[in-house]
């Protein structure tokens, strides 16, 4: 039952600009948002400007570059996706609506070939670069004609929520569920599980579904019981 509930809720959401915890990366999602608003029509098309986001793992680097793709996938259009899994990169594609790099900071020389290629055509094509990885441009240990590329555009540093800020997301989301979660639940969600907003955000969702299943409130016994299950 466990298994099951954990599979439903994996396939239940994505990453999209709307359920992005924001906090203190509100300069970034805007950003973002606009660029996405703009119809991408002849005479309107959208800013050709590359975009850099960069920080440390947990503040929502992946999941921005997931929900534009998503976003633009769901309008029916394409877009080319590279990171540092990607062990053969697709040749480029004029009809791609735009390039979509993750985790730029740990590419092998291949993937900066690839991703030098790419930059090139789009630039040439009018497409936007979107963009990702751990350091600012300057400190990225990568080819000099990627680097610097990847830093002439929009640069946007994001942040780790900290834990008031965590606190006050898992909050604002619980009580949209029509949940109250007690100061020792969440003391126990923050000390006892990993501690990135999106994993967070998971395990919020396990529990909802959980104690709707079990028609229990949401406790510290409720939790390692549906953990013990899992």
């Amino acid at each position: 039952m466990m298994k099951q509930l954990v599979l439903d809720m994996g396939l239940a959401k994505g990453p999209s600009l709307s359920n992005f915890c924001v906090g203190p990366n509100a300069a970034a999602l805007d950003h973002l948002q606009l660029w996405l608003g703009q119809p991408g029509k002849a005479g309107t098309a959208r800013s050709p400007v590359p975009t850099y986001l960069w920080g440390p793992g947990g503040c929502g680097k992946s999941h921005l570059l997931r929900a534009v793709s998503s976003a633009l996938q769901g309008q029916g259009q394409r877009v080319g996706w590279l990171d540092a899994t990607t062990s053969v990169a697709d040749e480029f594609d004029a009809t791609w609506a735009a390039v979509l790099m993750d985790d730029v900071h740990a590419f092998d020389v291949a993937q900066q070939q690839a991703a030098f290629n790419w930059f090139v055509n789009a630039q040439t094509q009018q497409i936007a670069v979107l963009a990702a990885g751990s350091l600012p441009p300057a400190d990225l240990k990568l080819r000099d004609d990627l680097r610097t590329r990847l830093g002439w555009g929009h640069v946007f540093a994001l942040q780790t929520l900290d834990d008031t800020q965590r606190r006050e997301v898992l909050r604002a989301s619980a009580q949209t569920r029509g949940i109250a979660l007690s100061d020792e639940v969440m003391d126990f969600m923050l000390t006892r599980f990993s501690r990135d907003l999106g994993s967070l955000m998971e395990l919020l969702d396990l529990m909802d579904g959980y104690a709707l299943q079990t028609q229990r409130a949401i406790t510290i016994p409720l939790i390692k019981t549906m953990m013990d299950n899992a």
